[in-house]
């Protein structure tokens, strides 16, 4: 594996880092700004909002340029932001703030999958993606428990500045560590064939998979701490310590279907959302029994966003793997977080603390719909000769589709790998 994707890893963890501080410092952010609590939960929405609807916009902007200069333009906008936030004297100014971190970082999110992709060989793609993505995954196992330490003995702009110095390092990472493109983010056709990818009605609903599977994962997630604590009776104490094993559940999960999301795309993504269905409807069932519901909960973690490898691995074979491609598809993840954190609220108003659970249970059913399409296409390609599946034989940075053609269905045999 090249080097540069885990340099690529690390710019990663730094934005997802930031993305995730702010719930851990609710408390002190509102007195430090002078806002409530909801008003501070309402910057998460607006991060989360920023990248699903102005990364694509950001993305265009950059498309023209070489992908590496393009992460080191990323990294000035989000290393603004967050110096903007450190130093916010109020409420409006953390939210200027937020927005513009929140369009930088998925656009950095959407310009890195495409590089990893481009700077490894086609059959282990979905592995560098898995390696890259570990940045997403150690952000929730690291990030958000050390950026809350620091803002708990330092205060809330300590934190800030951490994930500032830490982005510095991770762009200085980037610039010694990240080899040159010859061509720009948005070569081969520009922007006109960027676009037409999404003609395709098949990449919709390929993309809807994706906000499926992580509105599924994150009905439970957003809402671990007041099941924990309220139903299943632990002590807060001992609540990040389950967090810390769901986020060490997550780095193993992603690492494993890193490992078959090249050759196993479809199986991994219907064993995935299967058993996330299981997992949920099970702690949904069984959150008052602590064993239960440890065993339920990390399960969720192993096959939930760990699904994310597989799920880019189908985006590029059905779209491409170009910026504007894999940034579209960041947007309608964060459109999957985006629904499950606002429908969970009104749920638990009217049914209970368990209802989140069951949302999240009927989104993973509704993934498991949206795959029924590619079912056929994997059993007619599971006869051919090893090698004339995926995406083999296409350069790196390639799309799957010939010049020309994208947003047009591919051939079963370059739609999916079996």
């Amino acid at each position: 594996m090249p080097r540069a994707v885990y340099v690529l890893a690390l710019g990663i963890f730094a934005m997802v880092t930031s993305e995730f501080v702010v719930a851990g410092l609710m408390p002190q952010m509102a007195r430090g700004l002078d806002a409530t609590i909801p008003e501070i939960g309402y910057l998460i929405t607006a991060f989360a909002a920023a990248m699903a609807l102005g990364g694509p916009f950001l993305t265009v902007a950059v498309l023209r340029m070489r992908q590496k200069s393009a992460l080191m333009l990323l990294f000035g906008v989000f290393l603004a932001g967050n110096v903007l936030a450190a130093l916010a004297p109020d409420y409006r100014t953390m939210l200027v703030a937020r927005v513009l971190t929140g369009i930088a970082s998925q656009a950095f999110l959407g310009v890195s999958i495409s590089l990893a992709s481009r700077i490894t060989r086609p059959e282990v793609r979905g592995r560098a993606v898995a390696v890259a993505l570990n940045g997403l995954m150690l952000g929730t196992l690291l990030g958000l428990p050390l950026s809350t330490v620091v803002g708990e003995h330092f205060g809330w702009r300590a934190a800030f500045w951490t994930i500032t110095a830490l982005t510095v390092l991770a762009a200085l990472a980037t610039l010694a560590g990240v080899p040159g493109t010859d061509d720009g983010a948005g070569a081969s056709g520009g922007l006109r064939q960027e676009l037409g990818a999404f003609r395709s009605p098949r990449l919709w609903l390929t993309l809807t998979t994706s906000t499926f599977v992580i509105g599924a994962t994150f009905s439970a997630f957003s809402y671990l701490n007041p099941v924990l604590t309220e139903i299943t009776g632990f002590s807060t104490g001992t609540v990040p310590l389950l967090l810390i094993a769901y986020g060490a559940a997550t780095v193993v999960g992603n690492t494993v279907v890193g490992r078959f999301a090249d050759r196993r795309t479809i199986p991994v993504l219907v064993t995935g959302l299967a058993l996330n269905l299981v997992f949920l409807t099970g702690f949904a069932l069984f959150a008052h029994l602590p064993v239960a519901a440890v065993v339920l909960m990390t399960g969720i973690g192993l096959v939930g966003v760990t699904m994310n490898p597989a799920l880019v691995t189908r985006v590029q074979r059905t779209g491409n793997a170009r910026p504007l491609v894999n940034t579209v598809h960041s947007s309608f993840i964060t459109l999957g977080i985006i629904i499950a954190t606002s429908a969970g609220g009104p749920a638990i108003d009217a049914f209970g603390l368990r209802a989140p659970l069951w949302i999240g249970a009927g989104l993973a059913l509704l993934g498991l719909g949206t795959l029924v399409p590619d079912l056929p296409r994997r059993r007619a390609g599971a006869g051919k000769a090893p090698g004339t599946t995926g995406v083999a034989g296409v350069a790196p940075g390639a799309s799957a589709t010939a010049p020309g053609t994208a947003g047009r269905e591919t051939a079963p045999d370059l739609a999916e790998t079996v």
